[in-house]
């Protein structure tokens, strides 16, 4: 397949897109640069492996994710993600209720985590996948501060607990790294994976 991009922005000539996630926050990020794209949703069961490392679980996930699509979407650029937030080694996914969500920020206030977000691409019968870490560093918080914020329930569906891009940015001091890869896609990380592919 020879295809060319034009400028930075453009996506393949005649390429179907498709987003191997069902993440709203996903969809926006690739909205708001302008690409068109369809949704499918995997078959992935996302349990942990015995003894997996919380890199090797996003990479796994991710690249799960991309391929359960792409087997039926043959000629389409197949993008998947997951998200993690690591703190102390362990892996933080999304909370399981309230009282999870609260155990978490506890877990997070007033300290540095990182944010991992495994990418994968299928394009093209051709396969890549990375893994994008940014440092995340949240203000110190109160216990009202924090049921107040798990009360917008905002960050129930998040991993970590919270969104960064919503009203959990109050809650976060500082990063180092690229904040996109927080929101849950490393949007130039992925373009430059393209521009790699390009003939």
């Amino acid at each position: 397949m020879s295809c060319i991009l034009k400028s930075l922005f453009d996506i393949p000539s005649g390429v179907r897109v498709i987003l191997a996630s069902g993440s709203p926050r996903r969809r926006a990020l690739l909205t708001e640069i302008g690409w068109s794209f369809d949704v499918v949703l995997p078959d992935v069961d996302e349990t942990p492996k015995t003894g997996e490392t919380p890199q090797a679980l996003c990479l796994r996930l991710a690249e799960s994710k991309v391929l359960s699509v792409a087997c039926r979407y043959k000629n389409a650029l197949v993008i998947g993600a997951d998200t993690i937030v690591l703190i102390d080694g362990a892996a933080l996914g999304k909370p399981i209720d309230k009282a999870d969500a609260i155990r978490m920020l506890s877990l997070l206030q007033g300290r540095t985590h990182e944010v991992l977000t495994g990418y994968a691409l299928v394009w093209d019968g051709r396969a890549r996948s990375r893994v994008e870490k940014t440092a995340v560093r949240f203000r110190p918080l109160g216990h009202d501060d924090i049921q107040s914020y798990v009360d917008t329930k905002e960050g129930l569906d998040k991993a970590g607990a919270y969104a960064i891009q919503g009203k959990g940015s109050l809650l976060v001091a500082g990063i180092d790294g690229d904040y996109f890869n927080v929101v849950g896609l490393p949007l130039c990380s992925l373009r430059m994976m393209i521009e790699e592919w390009e003939v």
